[in-house]
């Protein structure tokens, strides 16, 4: 009896470590970023006195960001280094001086403990003034050092009250660096006032500024500006679409930037082999207040205007930035042995549009994606149809299958053995 219990007991084992064997294959924590090239992410909290305010959906703004920095620990990427930040958030009292002074390191740029960093951030109170400068400085240095990417996420309610450090000048200091450092900045139920200065320190290094007013979209935005620091770092190309597709410039797969006025159409060439396919995708962000209600259009045409195919996107005013894309795989035949490559003309366009007083130049950021890669064809490679080297785990599936099925069928009819035995 005992024996057929080691028995039981070692199939059993046998079917666990197979299982583990599939869910943890070798080497599947390879190539994660560790160490130097980790990216780095620094939240700097605005805890100055005016958070104290109740109107965000019901409770104080101090509220919102602590429910929303719960929620983005508990949803950040193992591979990122995050710290936090805060200013305002120790000096109550009336000298300037002093106040604006007030900036001190929360938590560590470094492996997330998430409950040691929820403890300290339950600790925050709202206190003082808005040293934005001095605290972009300091996270500057917070960040120092590392291969990997670099952000601030800058959380405020109001605008600096430090200057003359104006922290727009700042960020721009911070940018000419060249230090790879990206300021994204959210207001919290902001002015006109505050929404130009977090904007001007956004626009300076490459960031985006978001008007919030809820806390799911504090979290939301959050949580997406974390998850883009662990993206792979490409740099962009800077180029210059035209007004036409007969002007337009020629790219290869590749990253680009440009800027696009309001209603502006931009066109873009790229020469696509037969066999091969295009993929292309465009991202317009609004880097200034804008009406609500907004589209993006990025259409791929033939040299002669003749449409291929669109993707197409709209905005009700509650994200910064709007994207879309598309796909053009060109077919090959026998007859395309010797034929040349198919010039198609990309055209992105805005119906992005503002209030009076807004400047309108220069136009809307703009970031274009183009790959061309070769088609999946006809071939009867398994790869071509995405399973690729995935093949050696189909044939583990099917062997532990089997093994498993051994297993049950031999246990059952040795229970009922023993149930006939008794």
């Amino acid at each position: 009896m005992i024996t057929r219990t080691r028995l039981a007991a070692g199939a059993c084992a046998l079917l666990a470590a197979l299982a583990a064997g599939m869910a943890f294959p070798a080497g599947a924590s390879a190539g994660e970023p560790t160490g130097e090239d980790a990216p780095k992410v620094d939240l700097v909290l605005d805890v100055s006195g005016s958070m104290r305010t109740r109107d965000i959906d019901g409770g104080t703004r101090m509220a919102a960001a602590k429910q929303a920095f719960n929620e983005v620990l508990d949803a950040t990427p193992e591979e990122v280094r995050l710290g936090i930040r805060t200013l305002g958030a120790d000096y109550p009292g009336d000298d300037r001086k002093t106040g604006c002074k007030d900036t001190a390191q929360l938590y560590p740029v470094g492996p997330l403990d998430r409950t040691e960093a929820k403890t300290a951030v339950a600790t925050l109170s709202p206190t003082g003034w808005t040293p934005i400068g001095p605290a972009l400085l300091k996270a500057a240095d917070d960040l120092d050092g590392g291969a990997g990417s670099k952000r601030i996420v800058l959380i405020s309610d109001g605008e600096d009250t430090c200057a003359p450090l104006d922290p727009c000048e700042v960020a721009r200091e911070i940018a000419a660096k060249g230090i790879g450092l990206t300021i994204d900045t959210l207001g919290l139920v902001p002015n006109t006032k505050m929404r130009q200065q977090l904007s001007c320190i956004a626009e300076a290094t490459g960031g985006t500024y978001t008007s919030v007013e809820h806390t799911e979209e504090l979290t939301d935005k959050v949580n997406q500006l974390v998850d883009r620091a662990a993206d792979p770092v490409v740099t962009p190309v800077a180029t210059e679409g035209a007004d036409a597709c007969a002007k337009a410039p020629t790219l290869k797969s590749g990253l680009y930037t440009d800027r696009e006025e309001f209603g502006q159409q931009r066109w873009y060439r790229v020469d696509v082999e037969p066999g091969q396919e295009l993929r292309a995708s465009v991202s317009v962000a609004a880097d200034r207040a804008v009406n609500p209600s907004y589209g993006v259009l990025l259409r791929a045409v033939t040299v002669h205007g003749r449409e291929i195919v669109r993707g197409e996107a709209a905005g009700n005013g509650r994200t910064d930035v709007l994207s879309t894309g598309l796909q053009y795989p060109k077919a090959e035949s026998d007859d395309d042995a010797d034929a040349a490559a198919e010039a198609v003309c990309l055209q992105v366009t805005n119906s992005f549009s503002v209030a009076s007083g807004v400047k309108t130049t220069p136009g809307l950021p703009l970031e274009l994606t183009v790959d061309v890669v070769d088609g999946p064809g006809d071939s009867d490679d398994v790869a071509a149809f995405g399973l690729g080297r995935g093949w050696w785990l189909l044939g583990l599936l099917v062997l532990v299958g089997f093994v498993a099925g051994l297993l049950w069928g031999w246990l059952s009819r040795w229970r009922f053995a023993i149930w006939r035995t008794n």
